[in-house]
């Protein structure tokens, strides 16, 4: 459904975030125990599906940023792995509420024989590797975001064979079978609680009789792997009576299937995956109404108590409207994209006049500001897209007409809505460090390749293309199957099958001063008129981490930059109040701070010291890379 691409097929991961809005009824039965505040038994649920390689992180910081909640999926025999910890910390970061899925379980049925009780101990290691990373970003606003098997946030799934279990699921089916509260079974079913059939009596400590097993393995796992063993069989006069007593009724042409395909099927059919893993997000993981009201600190870039920030605090579909697009994907007709992204606030309908704020947008100038219309408003399907007539706030939407005014991510807001501030730009977990020259192997299709660098850059939130002073076409990406990817891209899709030809790969450095200057460097201006006088230190730990991470900017109100400068890294509060600029591109990890004493129409040269930083920070001094966490000091200017 969500892996559109053939390459993705071909290779069976997925490469880009796919959105898909899933339609779900519950029943009453269901609904009992839900805590929540509802209205009716439908939902509607905005799925993201986004990879899980390191080079394609990129394009999971972009569903994040439009999402609430996140389903983690994690091999049961693998666990948590590097990439599993970098997408929960983002996640955390971006304040969004996970609920984790222990998946590939057939393995352990069909593969590695696993008992029960070992089984458990790997599940349970699993989930606390998890919990771990979690703990770390205890958060007052967002609560407790660890998950627990016998609260319902756990799922146990086989996503290759379509079937899925919580343990909601068997605590449902005991408690109507033995008369007992639902309740109290979940928390049996997991942790050191035992039960033993000879005796009839639940224990918290194993009393080592053979038949003496924990609740888990005894109700869950040892139900599922005797289903599985007796398919796999074929012992058809067990299978029936057995499904039977589970209520699981099959079709005709379905009982003639034999081994693997019978399991599947009989699994699917027991234990659907879809109603799994959507009630459990229907039942842990946050409506917009309520994640926004939390996630607005992290959202928005103007003040907090303006009618924008309260607009998206409410979720307020009669507010103004504050839209993100957080990527733009490649159209079917040739050199057009669809901008996606989430409705925070209002609603956007087709043919609106819509504010376009581009990254470089600063509140009341012009720079990287558009009005212009939306010509189609579509929900995404995977791989096909519906048509509607407006959008309102909550949801993901794919707009048509706006990809001549955004590069890469926007926020939108209605035509006259001139005091809106944008919304904060996202934050990469990687860097485009790998880089590829591209030339074309014949000379007329040069206008091809320029062209189609453009859309490519477009249409991926990380890769950067440029041409250096050579005249080489550079295309940078975060690895090597990054590159690979965005380099067919470049030469299937937005060069129709031209060829091109590709240098080996090179990593990107960077340049920094480990010790302040030995001494003040003067340098004269082409006019020998003015001598600045300037000296370059290393900056305090952490701080270019600070920066990179948006902590610490150039929009930062100075008073709170200051703040965080004299609290955290030991600044004088005066000195905080000094910096002239941040960089490379305005936002880097470098930065000038005004040292000069008694010197009058500094603001004369300003501009000009400040463009000349930006060109010297990002063409280093010694390898002509950019430049990293260094403070460069003005001490005096004559």
């Amino acid at each position: 459904m969500t892996d559109t691409r053939a390459d993705e097929a071909e290779r069976g991961i997925t490469i880009k975030s796919t959105g898909i809005s899933l339609y779900y009824e519950m029943t009453d039965e269901s609904l009992k125990n839900f805590k929540g505040e509802r209205h009716g038994n439908e939902y509607l649920i905005n799925l993201i599906d986004s990879p899980g390689h390191v080079d394609f992180s990129s394009e999971v910081t972009a569903a994040l940023r439009i999402t609430d909640g996140a389903l983690v999926v994690v091999d049961c025999v693998e666990g948590v792995c590097v990439q599993t910890e970098t997408v929960l910390r983002q996640a955390l970061g971006e304040r969004i509420r996970p609920v984790l899925t222990v998946n590939k379980m057939d393995r352990c049925f069909l593969e590695l024989q696993v008992e029960g009780e070992e089984a458990y101990q790997t599940f349970q290691r699993v989930i606390e590797n998890a919990n771990v990373i979690m703990a770390t970003y205890e958060d007052a606003l967002l609560g407790d975001v660890q998950v627990y098997p016998e609260k319902g946030t756990v799922a146990f799934s086989a996503g290759l064979h379509g079937w899925a279990f919580t343990l909601t699921n068997f605590a449902k089916m005991y408690a109507a079978k033995f008369g007992v509260d639902e309740a109290k079974m979940m928390e049996r079913l997991w942790g050191e609680n035992y039960f033993d059939p000879a005796t009839k009596k639940w224990t918290t400590k194993s009393t080592g009789s053979p038949s003496c097993k924990r609740g888990f393995v005894q109700f869950c796992y040892e139900p599922v792997k005797q289903i599985i063993a007796t398919c796999m069989n074929d012992q058809k006069d067990k299978l029936w009576p057995m499904l039977q007593k589970l209520g699981v009724t099959m079709k005709a042409e379905e009982k003639e299937l034999i081994g693997k395909a019978l399991m599947k099927r009989v699994m699917q059919t027991w234990l659907p995956a879809s109603n799994a893993l959507l009630e459990m997000m229907i039942f842990h993981l946050p409506s917009p109404s309520k994640a926004q009201k939390y996630r607005v600190e992290n959202l928005y870039e103007g003040p907090l108590d303006d009618i924008y920030a309260n607009a998206i605090r409410n979720c307020d579909p009669e507010g103004p409207l504050m839209l993100y697009v957080s990527k733009m994907i490649p159209a079917s007709d040739k050199g057009r994209f669809f901008a996606f992204g989430r409705v925070f606030s209002g609603k956007v309908s087709t043919g609106m006049k819509v504010r376009i704020m581009g990254p470089n947008y600063v509140p009341g100038q012009k720079k990287d500001l558009y009005v212009k219309s939306v010509q189609r408003t579509v929900i995404w399907m995977g791989k096909k897209q519906e048509s509607v007539e407006d959008v309102p706030c909550g949801n993901t939407v794919a707009m048509v007409g706006l990809d001549q005014f955004i590069t890469k991510n926007a926020t939108l807001t209605n035509e006259k809505e001139v005091d809106a501030h944008p919304i904060r730009a996202m934050k990469f977990s990687v860097s485009p460090v790998v880089r590829v020259a591209v030339q074309c192997k014949v000379a007329s299709d040069l206008p091809k390749l320029v062209e189609g660098l453009k859309r490519l850059a477009k249409s991926d939130p990380m890769v950067v293309c440029t041409i250096e002073e050579s005249g080489e076409h550079i295309v940078a990406g975060a690895g090597e199957l990054h590159l690979e990817i965005c380099l067919k891209d470049l030469q299937e899709d937005f060069m129709g099958g031209a060829e091109i030809h590709v240098s080996d790969p090179v990593v990107s450095f960077r340049e920094t001063v480990l010790e302040k200057s030995c001494r003040t460097v003067m340098s004269k201006s082409p006019n020998k008129h003015n001598r600045l006088y300037m000296e370059a230190r290393p900056m305090e730990e952490g701080l270019a981490e600070a920066i990179d991470d948006g902590r610490i900017g150039p929009r930062d109100d100075p008073k709170v930059r200051s703040k965080i400068l004299s609290e955290e890294f030991g600044w004088d509060k005066d000195l905080a109040k000094k910096i002239w600029c941040f960089g490379p591109e305005t936002t880097g990890p470098n930065m000038v701070v005004d040292m000069c004493k008694g010197v009058q129409y500094l603001n004369e040269i300003k501009d000009s010291v400040v463009a000349g930083f930006q060109w010297a920070s990002k063409e280093g001094a010694l390898a002509e890379e950019n430049m990293r966490a260094i403070h460069f000091f003005s001490n005096s200017v004559f």
